[in-house]
């Protein structure tokens, strides 16, 4: 599909989103369990949809939380449910009706101050503090954000005790109950007005605010932010983290300008993405034109996106950089200036990253495991401390703290924006000039992403590719090496397909979170082989979806 006319300018009047018309319908209109589209359906992170397209409507919450809170009493969880929301429009209508539930199921539920916006990160970290230690009583949680889906998105994600993303099988359970529970009407759905539901005694305030920002010199090295006196640069994009920065600023004493505080439901300020849709993406150029004209402010800048789990970083040497870019410069700097982490500590990086990772990580003398889309795939690694990184090459990231223990099991752009400043105050050079030196070292590989429209049905056959489906020895001119369809790191199912040469590779799988699919390559010979290996690759999805 190709680039919007439009991609990175703002939108236009009339391509706002209609916010009282999305609230509306998110109380009025009625999903009907039997049309896919409109059933509960969780991907890579969580339900998503828009209640406009009746895939994100209060019968949906309703009966996911009630879900969550079956699931709960079936594996004998009882401590708090940590809650937290992005400024999504839908986000605190969510929030509202899943309190309705907990509350009417006696379930301990811990909501920010002041009805506040909270960051993903936020969340898992204070699941991880309330747990430390115990063995009983535990606590999880329930993060309401479509990260940096549309204006019209909502999204509802459950974390599991060990603060991650909750694994597949926790998802599917939870998935059929609700489909379950709405096409019985909703009447096993325990509930009560909100009013009561707040002054219920098992409802409670948590200053997440405080609480994770007071941690923060735990995992990145403030006194050097602060020694150094670094300039740097945020713009929060009206997401969650809209009031932590200025904060983190105050606490922690840093040179750090917080360039646009302001929080508006249609996003307005945003540039159009590649397909002319408004989406608060930091790793797309088209997206992140209002940080990319930070680049001759500052040293360094950074931006995240909605509920702050994705970073994106602009440079003065190199401008916005790539998310694989950015990941290989982290991991080499971690892995050198962190002492505490342990010798068998490694890497985890998903399968559609840069092999880049691979050579910084030979070169490192660390393990380096690969795995499936999607950022459940290293939470126990970072759990157990045997990861001290995973990073996603849609930029999430997340790693140890300073002394090699957990710090968030979800991805956290907060963490990886702030450690760009540290990387530049450290070593006197910027993450991009950082990266210019890996590229004359490695070599410089050539990275794409390409994503276009499909159905839920052409997705469930993107999800069954098979090596069957190459029928040939070579790609682009290279003798082919590997065809994968299950990660090597874990063995896991990759929902889609993998081939590799020497000097390249491609693969194909469909969007958990979205109506697309994803054709991603790298080459190392560069951009006319890049093309090359895009070109063979769309012959294959070509072939499946028709």
């Amino acid at each position: 599909m190709g680039v919007h006319p439009q991609a990175g300018k703002t939108a236009n009047p009339d391509q706002l989103t209609h916010i009282p018309r999305l609230i509306t319908s998110y109380f009025t209109d009625q999903p009907d369990p039997s049309v896919r589209e409109q059933r509960v359906a969780f991907g890579t992170s969580g339900h998503r949809g828009s209640s406009l397209h009746k895939s994100f409507n209060e019968q949906h919450i309703l009966a996911t939380t009630q879900a969550i809170c079956l699931y709960r009493e079936k594996e004998g969880i009882t401590g708090p449910v940590f809650m937290g929301i992005d400024s999504h429009a839908l986000s605190e209508p969510a929030q509202a009706s899943a309190i309705e539930v907990l509350a009417a199921n006696g379930v301990v539920i811990m909501i920010a101050d002041n009805n506040d916006y909270t960051p993903t990160p936020a969340v898992s970290h204070a699941i991880l503090v309330y747990n430390r230690g115990r063995s009983s009583g535990l606590a999880d949680g329930i993060v309401i954000t479509p990260s940096h889906n549309p204006p019209d998105d909502g999204g509802f994600k459950y974390n599991m005790t060990n603060g991650g993303p909750a694994e597949s099988n926790v998802t599917g359970w939870i998935e059929a109950k609700a489909n379950e529970l709405l096409e019985d009407g909703l009447r096993q759905v325990k509930r009560m007005p909100l009013q009561k539901a707040l002054k219920a005694d098992t409802t409670h305030f948590y200053d997440y605010l405080d609480a994770y920002t007071g941690d923060l010199d735990q995992v990145i090295d403030m006194e050097l932010l602060r020694s150094s006196g670094i300039e740097m640069g945020v713009d929060p994009l009206g997401g969650a983290g809209v009031r932590y920065w200025e904060r983190i600023a105050d606490r922690y004493k840093l040179n750090l300008t917080v360039v646009d505080k302001e929080v508006d439901h249609t996003f307005r300020f945003m540039s159009l993405d590649w397909d002319g849709k408004i989406r608060m993406d930091p790793s797309s150029r088209y997206a992140m034109q209002r940080l990319i004209q930070l680049k001759d402010r500052f040293p360094v800048a950074f931006a995240c996106d909605t509920d702050h789990d994705r970073h994106g970083i602009v440079t003065r040497s190199s401008g916005l950089m790539q998310p694989n870019h950015y990941l290989a410069v982290a991991i080499d700097y971690l892995f050198q200036n962190r002492p505490n982490w342990g010798p068998d500590t490694g890497i985890g990086k998903t399968l559609v990253s840069s092999q880049m990772i691979d050579r910084v990580a030979a070169k490192l003398g660390r393990k380096l495991v690969e795995v499936p889309v999607g950022f459940k795939w290293f939470v126990d690694g970072l759990f157990d401390g045997s990861l001290g990184f995973g990073g996603e090459e849609s930029a999430g990231a997340s790693f140890l703290d300073l002394q090699g223990k957990v710090w968030s099991t979800d991805k956290d752009g907060l963490i990886a924006a702030l450690l760009s400043g540290e990387i530049t105050a450290r070593t006197g050079k910027d993450p991009g000039e950082i990266y210019k030196g890996f590229t004359k070292e490695f070599g410089e590989p050539v990275y794409d992403r390409i994503d276009a429209p499909a159905t839920p049905e052409q997705k469930d056959k993107l999800k069954k590719l098979s090596p069957d489906q190459i029928t040939s020895s070579e790609l682009a001119g290279d003798k082919i090496e590997a065809i994968l369809t299950k990660a090597p790191g874990n063995g896991a199912d990759i929902g889609g397909l993998k081939v590799t040469t020497a000097n390249g590779w491609f693969a194909a799988r469909p969007s958990g979170t979205e109506n697309i699919y994803k054709i991603y390559a790298e080459s190392f010979k560069g951009e006319a082989h890049l093309k090359q290996l895009q070109q063979e690759a769309q012959k294959v999805v070509d072939g499946v979806i028709g």
